[in-house]
């Protein structure tokens, strides 16, 4: 009995410990390259606590970050990534992401004719059944049973299960976006500048609301929010602009 106290009183001392390592913030310096060259003008977003940056001429930004942090790295003529920061990078407070231009590829019309044949309308998985995407699976295996969810919640593996959920409902959001609205209709109409459209575009799925009716393909709720987000983001881009230049050097 003496010895199962003592077991339980080490594990405790041990997550305290893996607890307080993860939960440290500092920051790193990211650099962003295609091929060697460094890319101006990307924006990097720390989906964990919302804070986004651009990097300068040389590729190079300071993002403040814990270890296991997913950076997503955008720029309108670049492939989007996907960034974790490793133990490892956190230590030496540097990283570097490689990207890749983005290609557009020439229109063509797909035909296909076993289009409607599923594994729901073969009769393999039942039409009412739910569906569960790979990170609300690991999540709901997490939670299930006796002793792995009180196990995996003191470990600290539910919280980071359920920010890989976030992670992953927040990218199907931008892929709904993503085409949604052409370039020029953000800068003509928005008066948004392109290097700031990938920030943005995270500012609207940030918002519930605007993400409620994106979801249920409201096209004029959505229309009637981003107007209005895009002034309000307009707005904190300018209060950043004026509060960078009174600062002192």
């Amino acid at each position: 009995m003496r010895f199962t106290s003592f077991l339980i009183v080490c594990f405790f001392i041990v997550v305290t410990q893996v607890w307080g390592q993860t939960s440290a913030e500092k920051p790193v310096t990211l650099r962003v390259v295609v091929d060697t060259l460094g890319i101006e003008k990307v924006n990097v977003l720390n989906i964990r606590n919302n804070q986004n940056t651009i990097t300068n001429q040389k590729g190079v930004c300071v993002v403040r970050v814990k270890t296991g942090d997913v950076l997503v790295i955008t720029a309108v003529n670049l492939e989007t990534r996907r960034h974790e920061i490793t133990a490892d990078e956190f230590e030496s407070e540097s990283a570097i992401q490689k990207m890749s231009y983005r290609i557009t590829p020439l229109e063509e019309v797909n035909v296909n004719e076993n289009a409607n044949i599923n594994e729901t309308s073969l009769g393999i998985v039942s039409s009412n059944q739910k569906k569960y995407t790979p990170a609300t699976r690991k999540l709901r295996t997490a939670q299930t049973g006796l002793l792995d969810p009180l196990l995996n919640k003191m470990s600290g593996r539910t919280r980071d299960l359920k920010k890989q959920v976030k992670v992953e409902e927040k990218e199907k959001l931008l892929l709904k976006l993503d085409g949604l609205y052409e370039e020029k209709y953000y800068t003509n109409v928005l008066k948004i500048a392109p290097e700031a459209i990938p920030g943005f575009q995270y500012y609207l799925i940030d918002d519930p609301e605007f993400a409620a009716a994106l979801k249920a393909k409201n096209k004029t709720l959505t229309m009637f929010y981003v107007k209005r987000l895009a002034l309000q983001y307009n707005e904190i881009l300018l209060r950043e602009s004026h509060e960078q230049e009174t600062q002192p050097q």
